[in-house]
């Protein structure tokens, strides 16, 4: 369902919520996240290709809008690691990282991102979002992470390279520096990293990011750095960002359209599943729609205060939890304390050596990689394995930004896979009458009739799987004419998938058998009706509401003489047959295979 006019409306489920509490929890937050975020900012600037106060003004901007017509009300928005690394893929084969031309295109691409954004939001695809697999985005970010590592190699070594090109060309273009290298560079790099990964794991809640560049920075003038060739961060033309229309190029929106789309969908997705994250931790209402929505106006009007586009940061909406917030007011103190301190510190970013940011985003990209996720799935699905490697080496081989395509297709179509593959499976009464799966129970079958229970969607992409069972069926047990089908986990049913019940009920006719149907959904039954299937099977009489009923309406059309000479006597009612004792007695459960036997019994079928 998409979104009304009332999306547009700021803050308008939670400002009533701000009393003197909530704000003074809001504002220690804020200010907490805003010593978190000045060194990230700068690095991912730099992961972007961009002059450092391009990701402050990011950071400064992106919030405030996202935290007025957003949805989550711990989230904060701001500069990422996987979109700082697709906007330098994007526009680094066009322009050269840093020139005016580069930072033009990288404003505009900021406007498509949002504009995609909010058409998105404000059209209802929140949930369509949700579909695309958790694996898309493991692979993703570790493609971005090993394409940020190559790209900061040249400066952790204090070397110059060509920029651009792919990640093994990056990788191979610092190896033929290599013997340029400048100790300083070196040393200060891996202080900076050595010291931001120890206070991580000594001191969870400590700035390490700011602890590390300060450290590096004492080194580096005691090394005496920027005269012996370490190149320096230079000085903020302003930490205040000033408004400016975007250039609207044809040309350039035809280039960048593609690069646009990848972005907003990436964006999204950080968003959406942070949001929800925090949602659920917080136990607060979380609505998918409106937060693109608030995504969208974040990048449309940051691109006019020259911020580039921006989503949800994991890393800051998980400080701003730890740090007590309770309504968006704290990404907007937030905003206002980096402002502030930007202020007082600016003067000294100056000071600080490329090195010692090519460390920190160093430790980033290592960080970025999620690999106890990765080893989990790894060993635990092949088909969300697929994914993750297939989007990692598109990422690696062809183009970042190309990598999300190659991931959400892949995960789309894995999941109709599936979709064309449900279960049919054999079930029998128990001795205690209960009808549990024939083969985990080991229980005896009818030799007349199959009971079997379809779960999964009965359409057009499913017909193949679901005949191809049927077959199998018969193939193993030609003597059993009759069939009860028990459609209680099919939720809808299409005209390729009526037919398909239609033709199997034919067969079975033509064997002196027939088929039956257990449904007790009015919508399912109703669908039957329309499609024919109802007629084609043999009429309302072939449908029935639960099992114990379909027992006893197929027992009745069973061939006398094979029940006389049974000994099965599958169902109590069998007792009532020919040859059978006369008397219903209710008899024991019986007891589950255990899951080794199962499987060495299969393994045996299939020898």
């Amino acid at each position: 369902m998409s979104l009304g006019w009332q999306a547009l409306i700021p803050a308008r489920t939670w400002g009533s919520n701000v009393t003197k509490d909530t704000l003074r929890a809001d504002l220690i937050a804020g200010f907490t996240n805003a010593t978190i975020v000045l060194p990230q900012a700068v690095a991912f600037a730099t992961i972007a290709g961009l002059p450092p106060e391009y990701g402050l003004y990011t950071a400064m901007v992106t919030p405030i809008i996202a935290a007025l017509f957003g949805s989550s009300m711990i989230m904060i928005s701001g500069p990422t690691t996987a979109i700082s690394a697709v906007v330098f893929s994007t526009v680094s084969g066009l322009h050269v990282p840093g020139s005016e031309a580069f930072i033009q295109m990288v404003l505009l691409l900021t406007l498509l991102v949002g504009l995609i954004q909010f058409a998105l939001g404000f059209a209802g695809i929140g949930r369509l979002v949700a579909f695309v697999s958790h694996s898309v985005m493991l692979g993703f970010t570790a493609a971005a992470a090993v394409l940020i590592a190559a790209s900061q190699l040249s400066d952790a070594l204090g070397v110059d390279t060509e920029p651009g090109g792919s990640v093994f060309t990056r990788i191979f273009r610092t190896i033929d520096a290599a013997d340029t290298a400048n100790w300083r560079a070196i040393v200060i790099a891996a202080t900076a990293l050595i010291v931001a990964a120890a206070v991580k794991y000594y001191a969870k809640r400590a700035p390490n990011f700011i602890i590390g560049l300060v450290a590096a920075s004492i080194l580096a003038y005691f090394l005496n750095a920027n005269e012996n060739g370490v190149k320096m961060v230079g000085a903020l033309p302003s930490v205040v960002p000033s408004p400016s229309l975007p250039p609207v190029n044809l040309s350039t929106i035809a280039i960048s359209i593609e690069g646009a789309f990848a972005i907003a969908l990436i964006g999204l997705l950080e968003a959406i599943s942070i949001g929800r994250a925090f949602a659920f931790k917080s136990g607060g209402r979380f609505d998918a729609d409106q937060e693109i929505v608030g995504q969208g106006m974040s990048n449309i009007v940051g691109s006019f205060f020259q911020a580039y586009p921006g989503s949800g940061s994991f890393t800051r909406s998980g400080v701003n939890y730890e740090a007590g917030a309770q309504t968006p007011m704290s990404a907007i103190a937030a905003s206002v304390f980096l402002f502030l301190l930007l202020l007082l510190l600016a003067p000294l970013a100056a000071s600080i050596p490329i090195p010692a940011l090519a460390g920190i985003i160093l430790l980033v990209a290592y960080k970025l990689i999620s690999f106890e996720e990765i080893k989990t799935i790894v060993q635990s699905s092949r088909a969300e394995m697929a994914i993750i490697l297939a989007t990692f080496l598109a990422g690696l081989i062809v183009k970042l930004e190309f990598a999300i395509y190659v991931g959400v297709i892949l995960s789309l179509l894995i999941f109709l896979s599936k979709s064309a593959r449900p279960t049919l499976a054999i079930s029998a009464p128990d001795k205690d009458g209960i009808f549990r799966n024939a083969q985990i129970y080991g229980i005896d079958q009818c030799p007349q009739a199959v009971f079997t229970r379809l779960d999964g969607a009965l359409y057009f992409g499913s017909v193949e799987a679901i005949e191809r069972a049927f077959q199998k069926i018969e193939r193993q047990n030609p003597t059993q004419k009759h069939m009860v089908l028990v459609l209680k986990g099919v939720g809808d049913i299409d005209m390729p998938g009526g037919m398909c019940i239609v033709e199997e009920a034919r067969k079975r006719r033509r064997r002196g058998g027939g088929l039956y149907i257990v449904a007790r959904y009015l919508p399912l039954l109703k669908q039957l009706e329309k499609l024919g299937v109802t007629d084609g099977i043999g009429g309302h009489q072939m449908i029935y509401s639960n099992k114990g009923d379909a027992v006893a309406g197929v027992l009745d059309r069973l061939d006398g003489p094979p029940c006389a000479t049974c000994t099965k006597r599958i169902f109590m009612e069998c007792a009532l047959r020919p040859g059978g004792s006369g008397e219903m007695v209710p008899r024991e459960p019986a007891k589950p295979k255990r899951y080794d036997d199962i499987i060495k019994e299969n393994d045996a079928k299939t020898v």
